[in-house]
């Protein structure tokens, strides 16, 4: 039997997001929801304004499923950690700290790898040819964004010269899309990440980092077409 005010202890029943909410807004609010919607080959970072529903129906996925796969992982984002609620100069920082020097420091490390699989196993008709060389125009072209960001956006942001900064944000908004289209291109290229039998552990290796960079250019994109960006327009 319970005890008077033993019922304070009780979490309250945590309403999950229906088929309606943006795959932006599902992004930003649950933790988990990134992973989900990336297994499924859902774009929330350039196409993140589609409801889930409409995301599900567009690619012909099984709507039910995919939301029994989200409220399975989904957990509120801890307080705090909302980016929402957060300061431009914080998000800048994060942004450049983690998402610029994560990408500089792993894509040279992919490069080689795929070049080294397509060297060793260049007979196999499965074999990711061309990888290297597509990793490498990404590389460059990615590059070029994040210094745009870092020598001319965010300085433009963090000083409120959102005027100026209108021009930028058009331009970089519409790079955001040309790398969308550079990870479908990749995930094409490397067989949607998933080595075929007999795979070494270096090609193994190679498409499990390939997933995580994915998730890393597409969680970098969503924060600033959906957190940062809209305050620059804003403004």
């Amino acid at each position: 039997m319970l005890t008077h005010g033993s019922d304070r202890s009780v979490p309250a029943p945590v309403s999950l997001p229906g088929s309606d909410v943006l795959l932006a807004d599902l992004v930003t609010g649950w933790a988990g929801a990134a992973a989900v919607l990336q297994q499924h080959g859902l774009d929330f970072c350039c196409r993140g304004q589609r409801s889930l529903a409409e995301a599900c129906r567009e690619q012909r996925l099984d709507l039910a499923a995919v939301q029994r796969a989200l409220h399975q992982a989904l957990q509120p984002v801890a307080v705090g950690q909302d980016w929402r609620q957060r300061g431009n100069d914080e998000l800048v920082r994060f942004l450049v700290d983690h998402f610029h020097a994560w990408h500089r420091r792993e894509l040279p490390r992919l490069e080689s790898m795929a070049s080294k699989v397509e060297t060793v196993h260049a007979d196999r008709a499965d074999c990711p040819r061309g990888l290297a060389n597509f990793l490498a125009g990404v590389t460059d072209r990615l590059e070029l964004h994040m210094q745009k960001e870092e020598q001319v956006l965010f300085p433009m942001l963090l000083t409120g010269s959102t005027a100026a900064a209108q021009g930028p944000l058009q331009m970089l908004t519409s790079e955001h899309d040309e790398h969308g289209r550079d990870l479908a291109a990749l995930r094409g290229l490397a067989h949607d990440y998933v080595p075929p039998a007999g795979a070494c552990a270096t090609w193994r290796a190679l498409y499990a980092d390939l997933a995580a960079f994915e998730r890393a250019v597409m969680e970098h994109i969503h924060l600033e077409n959906h957190v940062l960006f809209p305050r620059g327009v804003a403004g």
